[in-house]
């Protein structure tokens, strides 16, 4: 059966129309993925200057971040302070602790800024983070230091200070309670929390060796017993930590503690035992 030449020519019409439109749509789909593939070249080689900038310039951490290391590293930078200040260097770690989460907060980890100073009249990099307001604007610096200097000098160049500076250079529980009367914190705790911390950790040790006084004595000579210790009053797991040479994290897991409170009297397993 022969077909008509029309009935031939419109078939030929639709099968060509058919390829045709899948053309387009394999055309279409290679297109799409040239266009995302240029996107996201852009994106990478068009970052702003900020981000680029936070690349390169935030400082490479290479260890845990415990109040330990956050100690051995800044203790320096406070006595410094303190030798150029008064500030005791105990009051500045303690605040440093606090304010900065031992430098785990974002502002020390993104800006170098470890005492939550905000930007007022300042002239350099900022950076922004929700506090008191969304996004209020705070001071970044290159250093760390730079923020501990920042802070001594916030606190020496404010009136409303001048009264800490009268009292003796190591009275840091004078200081812990001047510095919320002052206006410095809002919380009522907030005395309590640093004058804990430099006990805890015996940061006053800081201000003696700056003042080339005998350290206080505000807690007892540990001495070894075995692979367990009884403690006694003044102790805390910091200075029992470091007389076995241990760490308070080990003290924890080996007694089972959730967090620092320990009691006169109580049996601490200090070693492993066999």
């Amino acid at each position: 059966m022969r077909l008509k030449p029309y009935l031939i020519l419109v078939f030929l019409a639709l099968f060509v129309a058919s390829c045709g439109s899948k053309k387009k749509v394999v055309t279409r789909k290679h297109k799409n993925e040239a266009i995302i593939n240029n996107r996201e070249r852009g994106n990478r080689n068009n970052e702003t200057p900020a981000e680029v900038v936070d690349a390169e310039t935030m400082p490479v951490r290479t260890y845990d971040f415990t109040v330990e290391n956050y100690i051995a590293d800044y203790a320096p930078i406070a006595q410094q302070e303190m030798r150029l200040y008064n500030i005791p260097a105990s009051i500045t770690l303690a605040q440093g602790i606090l304010e900065s989460g031992s430098g785990k907060g974002r502002l020390a980890q993104r800006a170098n800024n470890h005492f939550g100073i905000k930007c007022h009249d300042w002239n350099g990099e900022r950076i922004y983070h929700d506090d008191d307001r969304h996004q209020e604007c705070f001071r970044k610096y290159r250093h760390p230091k730079y923020s501990f200097r920042d802070h001594s000098l916030f606190l020496a160049e404010r009136r409303r200070y001048a009264a800490l500076f009268d009292l003796d250079k190591d009275d840091y529980k004078g200081w812990a309670k001047g510095l919320r009367k002052a206006g410095y914190a809002t919380d009522r705790r907030y005395p309590q929390k640093l004058i804990e911390l430099i006990e805890r950790y015996e940061l006053y040790r800081y201000d003696a060796d700056v003042l080339e006084r005998p350290s206080p004595s505000y807690t007892t000579q540990i001495e070894p017993q075995g692979d367990s210790y009884i403690v006694k009053k003044g102790d805390t797991l910091y200075s029992i930590s470091k007389h076995y040479n241990t760490t308070v994290e080990e003290i924890q897991r080996l007694n089972n503690l959730n967090g620092t409170n320990i009691e006169i009297g109580q049996t601490l397993l200090v070693k492993e035992r066999p």
